[in-house]
């Protein structure tokens, strides 16, 4: 059995890990709570998602694409329609 002194240190380094497990599960309760109210403030506020925005983008670059060579296709047809005339 230890006394004095190192008693001492030891019941301190004891005390003192187990205040940093309970900081560190804190710390994680802590950032679980505003990670959670982050999400609920910004659902609220409808703010779109990253994923679904580069979805939208997507689509939105192949239909400008699509609408361009539509485009292009009907001068063709209607230039040719005018040399027929």
């Amino acid at each position: 059995m230890t006394t004095g002194p190192n008693r001492i240190l030891d019941e301190f380094a004891k005390l003192m890990t187990d205040a940093a497990g309970a900081a560190q599960g804190v710390r994680k309760e802590m950032e679980t709570a505003f990670n959670a109210q982050a999400e609920r403030w910004l659902n609220s506020m409808d703010v779109v998602k990253r994923e679904e925005f580069e979805a939208v983008r997507e689509m939105a670059i192949k239909a400008r694409d699509e609408n361009e060579a539509l485009a292009a296709r009907i001068a063709e047809l209607e230039a040719k329609l005018a040399a027929k005339s």
